[in-house]
């Protein structure tokens, strides 16, 4: 790899927006037929726009650029997404941009090959992401999101492919650990709880206590046709079906100084671990074993470990993912991660805080956009910038961990305050 250091100068995420947020817009708002929810042009657009606005950085310094985006197609019956990238701005035009695709990775790979143009001499990067998933129904959505699965196999463990799959890792885990409902309650309050503090969260207006979040009930309830696996997922542990979009501008050291800024506006990204599974193999469900590989290859590569991680935003798709993530990453041992939940470790104010803005589940899942998020959310944490919710001291070392698939392909990166 080249030795070229590589910069995040900051980025800007759009409202999440879906079902649940006062601000969407549904058959049933006060302003439906009067006003519409942005599409996904506007949303890529206004992530774009409001990046170089709020860095005061010159559109015409950027070289390329790319965006992660995993159905455009399906939901919104459009592709060729990098003409759209080029489209969010006049500076951008005739520019190389590209799309790029990993399942809900998707943003994540627009950060990495990012990552590597500035690696390979380029100096001003654009990485965005931005998916809009909201106008079909939950079930002819739930069809379009099982193509990050192997669908000829997968398809038909239910209507809800996803929540089943998740469902099916709850009940090995569980069975495996003796980990409470309860325990993996915590990681559905913390994330309300969070996205409460942030203005851009899909969940800002909902509240989510422990009791709910505990056990199924008329509040919460579980959904899934198959039998063996319903009892398993219920709303709380869901992520959110989002529609929004993130941008983030990437530099060398020479493109700090081309758009007049210093190590002190960015923070570095000191290394990626980029790991893929087969599609076709399941594999052992109690860990997350390509995560734990990817989170190797970051840490072994960007020279720290675990414990000098001080935030972290990692992919909690589900409830048992954010606990699974925090053994993968190595933030406690395997079958563990319920009793780190329930400690408050991961909370704002605790010893690692975790997903503060909300996470998938609180802040929302756009899927091609939350790797882009992710970064954008480690950045504002680091530069004291995400008011209600900033940790209690600006962290010297971050980490994002970007999962597409049922532990399939993974992005974990680490980076360091620049200043």
């Amino acid at each position: 790899m080249s030795s070229r250091r590589v910069f995040l100068l900051g980025g800007a995420n759009t409202q999440f927006l879906g079902k649940g947020n006062p601000d969407y817009i549904w058959k049933n708002h006060p302003d439906f037929g009067k006003r519409e929810n942005p599409g996904i042009e506007e949303l890529l657009r206004a992530a774009v726009n409001e990046t170089f606005s709020k860095l005061g950085a010159d559109p015409e310094a950027v070289e390329r650029g790319y965006v992660g985006n995993f159905v455009g197609e399906l939901f919104c019956q459009q592709g060729h997404l990098g003409a759209a990238l080029a489209g969010s701005h006049p500076a951008l035009v005739n520019k190389p941009m590209t799309r790029t695709e990993g399942a809900c990775a998707s943003g994540g790979l627009a950060l990495a090959c990012a990552v590597d143009a500035i690696k390979a001499g380029c100096d001003v990067v654009l990485a965005a992401g931005v998916e809009v998933q909201t106008n079909e129904s939950a079930r002819v959505g739930a069809d379009y999101l099982a193509r990050a699965s192997h669908y000829r196999r997968q398809r038909s463990i239910d209507d809800f492919t996803f929540p089943a799959l998740f469902g099916r890792r709850t009940k090995v885990y569980r069975e495996a650990f003796g980990v409470s409902e309860e325990e993996i309650g915590h990681v559905a309050v913390k994330a309300y709880a969070n996205a409460n503090k942030n203005p851009l969260a899909h969940m800002r207006a909902r509240r989510m206590d422990l009791d709910t979040a505990s056990g199924a009930s008329e509040k919460n309830p579980t959904f899934l046709q198959n039998a063996e696996f319903a009892s398993y997922i219920k709303m709380s542990d869901c992520s959110q079906v989002s529609d929004g979009a993130s941008a983030a501008i990437i530099v060398s050291a020479d493109g700090l100084r081309r758009l007049g800024k210093s190590e002190a506006d960015a923070i570095e990204i000191l290394a990626i671990g980029h790991s893929t599974a087969s599609l076709y193999d399941d594999g052992d469900l109690s860990q997350l074993w390509t995560t734990r590989d990817a989170a190797g290859k970051c840490y072994a590569a960007a020279g720290i470990g675990a414990r000098d991680v001080q935030v972290a935003e990692v992919h909690d798709c589900f409830t048992v993912t954010e606990l699974l993530m925090y053994e993968a990453l190595g933030f406690c041992e395997p079958g563990q991660g319920g009793k780190l939940a329930a400690s408050g470790a991961t909370r704002i104010d605790g010893r690692i805080p975790v997903n503060t803005g909300g996470g998938l589940i609180g802040f929302g899942h756009p899927v091609g956009a939350t790797g882009v998020k992710q970064a954008v959310e480690i950045w504002r944490q680091m530069k004291g910038k995400c008011g209600d919710y900033q940790v209690t001291s600006l962290p010297s070392v971050g980490l994002t961990a970007n999962m597409g698939g049922d532990d399939r392909t993974v992005l974990v990166t680490a980076y360091r305050n620049a200043g």
